[in-house]
């Protein structure tokens, strides 16, 4: 993949917002990836920030099961690593840094979870088809972007490149702010 990520990309210093306790309310992370997380699954939260929704999925997951939070910035792997030891979650979250142009995974998974990060990556095509090949077949990516960042025009095109990767397209439950869908690799 080709550099990817450029100064769009959401800065530690503002992780604090990321994790605002109201958040909770507008995006509660176990109501939107109840219906894609079993016990047992590896799951990937690919652009992880600060871990608002990696610790969700590891709850999902459940003690038999394994979250990857991965991200660009060591900064916001920091964030999460000290989270993972505050509850004694070494052994259900496994840290990740990405490359500016590559997620560079040498693992499956059974789902993974793309919220707000999307938009961020300028090489889709190439960022698309190394997350197909790092899922499962059958295996299920939700992609949440924000509307105010978001055109329905650019997500289109988003949806397109998606499904020229290989992915099935499902449409998926509508959250406030946000455009969202469901990619299935066939």
């Amino acid at each position: 993949m080709e550099k990817s990520y450029s100064n769009k990309v959401c800065p530690v210093e503002r992780s604090g917002a990321l994790e605002m306790p109201i958040r909770k309310l507008v995006h509660n992370p176990v109501k939107i990836l109840k219906p894609y997380i079993s016990t047992g699954d590896k799951v990937l939260d690919f652009g992880c920030g600060p871990g608002f929704f990696t610790f969700a999925m590891a709850q999902l997951a459940g003690e038999s099961g394994l979250v990857y939070a991965a991200d660009l910035q060591d900064g916001m792997l920091d964030i999460v690593r000290k989270k993972i030891a505050r509850y004694n979650m070494q052994n259900r979250i496994k840290l990740h840094k990405c490359e500016a142009g590559a997620i560079n995974l040498n693992v499956t998974f059974d789902f993974i979870l793309a919220f707000y990060v999307v938009h961020e990556i300028g090489n889709q095509n190439s960022a698309f088809q190394e997350l197909k090949r790092i899922l499962k077949p059958g295996g299920k990516i939700l992609i949440i972007e924000p509307d105010f960042h978001v055109t329905k025009s650019s997500f289109r095109e988003m949806i397109i490149k998606l499904e020229n990767a290989g992915f099935s397209i499902k449409p998926s439950k509508k959250l406030i702010f946000s455009r969202s869908i469901l990619g299935i690799n066939s």
